[in-house]
């Protein structure tokens, strides 16, 4: 077992840092550490927290890094099922969030939307936003949030902006925000998460009110951000 240090996230942000980072050899995990798989995932899990306080991934272990797409298992049968299940095939996964972790992710495609955020994808910040929606105590959308107006705004417009994006999904229209976010309540909020750092001026101009109350949350314009870089250029 290799283990990676959580200290390349001081590199980012002073005290933002993960739990200890780890990459085993067994079950198809990569075998070598690089510095360029460390910072970029550690890089991009704290982009998520530059505006919030520090100690959100708290209960994270560990992070599992395949090089390509893992094929998730079989469920298994309870041994009180007596009617005959028709049970899920394995399904191929890019990236997946539990609880209290393991956070799984698959290096090729990190590395991918690293490259090319203008894909409008980026699997760090989906699973990690799952990891903040699960700070209220269950993956349900709605992550602990910094007051009760706020709650109030969030579920206004997430609801409608949800409901809007699977009414659409569901006649086959173009949406801006991936359909992927219309399978339930927790990954619109990780979808949305992408968009808000990958395509923040095309999010702010298109969905304006998701794009304010997600800056409200995560206490950043990450639109005035782009723009500022753009100038720069």
């Amino acid at each position: 077992m290799i283990l990676l240090y959580s200290g390349y996230l001081a590199i980012f942000h002073g005290a933002k840092l993960l739990p200890s980072l780890y990459q085993l050899d067994k079950a198809g995990l990569l075998q070598e550490d690089t510095d360029e798989i460390r910072v970029i995932i550690s890089a991009e899990a704290c982009m998520l927290l530059l505006g919030l306080h520090h100690d959100l991934y708290r209960d994270l272990v560990s992070i599992l890094v395949y090089p390509s797409v893992v094929v998730t298992p079989p469920s298994s049968r309870g041994v009180f099922l007596q009617s005959p299940l028709v049970e899920p095939p394995p399904a191929a996964i890019s990236g997946q969030a539990f609880m209290r972790g393991p956070v799984i992710l698959v290096w090729d495609v990190v590395r991918r939307d690293a490259l090319h955020p203008e894909h409008r994808h980026n699997v760090v910040y989906h699973e990690f936003a799952h990891l903040l929606d699960m700070e209220s105590g269950a993956a349900n959308g709605t992550p602990l949030l910094h007051s009760r107006e706020q709650y109030k705004t969030w579920a206004k417009v997430f609801s409608r902006e949800f409901n809007r994006l699977r009414s659409k999904s569901g006649r086959g229209k173009k949406t801006f925000l991936d359909s992927y976010g219309a399978l339930n309540e927790a990954e619109f909020f990780a979808v949305a998460t992408e968009f808000f750092f990958d395509r923040p001026i095309q999010m702010q101009s298109k969905h304006k009110a998701l794009y304010d109350v997600l800056s409200g949350f995560y206490q950043q314009d990450t639109a005035a951000r782009e723009r500022r870089f753009r100038r720069k250029r």
